[in-house]
């Protein structure tokens, strides 16, 4: 039985502890053992990511009567923190379907679109993702090229889409639906709308798969190609021309589960370099007791901890069904990632020439968290969000 002082700012309820040991045991026993395999032949492990259904991991932030587990924020960072300790790239994916779409979908979608298609993306049934950035636009998200045209009771979808994770299982099968941002003439001008792009729509192919990737290898990226793509009137989510501020939500928590990432990624860093530093011995004693090593581990540990701190802070705030605290999302985002790169980077030092081999895994690792740096915002984008709300509102650091 879980006493009240076994619960903490990571785990504020017991049923946010009881999620963690479920996720940190499934993670032992299916995700560690095919990490490394998948990452060196880049493939994404369908199989394995279909078993997160029945777990009711991919539907974590959708209520219950509609298939979810009707948990919050910090339960979605819990289980990104998790997953990320032993396979990002697997977790990028989770986070694609789980954040990116259905945790979008399901806030934005009417009931009876709710009703056609969260059950299949909770259990698994249906992989999905979310189609915002292009080939010369990705931060600049107002940029987009992608049109939608009205044609009677459809519309025709043309551009192409970039990076988009879980657009194709393998190599050559497309996911199967997709929440895709692209501009309508709405009151005069063009707007952001955003539209239910299902497998098998007349004019949506795959354009390529990203290969060759530095890091995040098991998990597929890929190019869609909407040619005159033809969706129906009900697949459009909400009014047209409203969606600016249901993509400003949903980065929120997107970059708060991609801050938790880091998290997950920098616990196993400090794990491995803690261990390795024990066991290992030069001139006679462990190399924990030199102190360039105590270095490596002592402000790993430290930063570790603060960008943690921070991450679960942010989350225990976070309301998914509003666009709440752009500051602080970004804050955690800019904070968590560059310091998961910084643990990886201190834990392959540690390690010297074991740690720039995968089989200890903190090469793969960091190779993994540069990617953190860059999806779900650019830290140049953080900077700027972040300049811009202080100069609006200086009380805020008064909190």
């Amino acid at each position: 039985m879980t006493s009240f002082q076994d619960l903490d700012l990571f785990n504020p309820t017991p049923e946010h502890q009881m999620l963690r040991k479920t996720v940190r045991d499934f993670v032992d026993k299916e995700v560690e053992p095919q990490a490394l395999e998948h990452d060196r032949a880049e493939r994404f492990n369908l199989p394995l990511f279909r078993k997160l259904g029945p777990l009711g991991l991919l539907g974590i932030t959708v209520a219950e009567e509609h298939g979810g587990s009707g948990m919050d924020a910090v339960a979605a960072c819990i289980v990104h923190e998790e997953l990320s300790a032993s396979d990002p790239a697997f977790c990028l994916s989770y986070l694609a379907h789980s954040m990116l779409f259905v945790n979008n979908f399901y806030v934005n979608a009417n009931e009876e679109q709710r009703k056609r298609h969260l059950h299949k993306v909770c259990s698994g049934e249906s992989i999905a993702g979310m189609c915002m950035s292009e080939p010369g636009y990705g931060t600049d998200v107002l940029g987009m090229q992608t049109k939608a045209v009205k044609k009677g009771d459809h519309y025709l979808i043309t551009g192409r889409k970039m990076w988009i994770t879980n657009g194709c299982t393998d190599d050559k099968s497309l996911g199967d639906l997709f929440l895709v941002y692209a501009k309508t003439q709405t009151g005069g001008g063009e707007k952001v709308s955003s539209f239910l792009v299902e497998k098998g729509f007349e004019g949506f192919k795959l354009g390529q798969k990203i290969r060759d990737k530095a890091g995040m290898r098991a998990s597929s990226t890929a190019e869609l190609v909407f040619d005159e793509c033809v969706v129906p009137e009900k697949n459009r989510l909400g009014q047209e021309g409203e969606s600016m501020i249901h993509m400003m939500r949903n980065l929120e928590i997107e970059r708060v589960t991609l801050a938790a990432m880091s998290v997950g990624i920098a616990r196993r860093c400090l794990e491995v370099m803690t261990r390795y530093a024990l066991e290992r011995k030069s001139f006679g004693k462990p190399i924990a007791e030199y102190g360039q090593i105590q270095r490596y581990i002592a402000d790993s540990y430290a930063q570790y901890m603060a960008a943690k701190s921070y991450v679960y802070d942010v989350a225990r705030k976070m309301r998914l069904d509003r666009h709440g605290n752009r500051m602080d999302s970004d804050g955690v985002k800019l904070v968590a990632t560059t310091m998961a790169k910084q643990v990886a980077d201190n834990a392959i030092q540690v390690l010297g020439g074991y740690g720039y081999v995968g089989e200890y895994v903190v090469e793969r690792l960091w190779r993994d968290a540069k990617l953190l740096e860059i999806g779900g915002g650019t830290l140049e984008a953080h900077q700027k969000n972040i300049t811009r709300d202080l100069a609006k509102n200086l009380d805020l650091l008064r909190r």
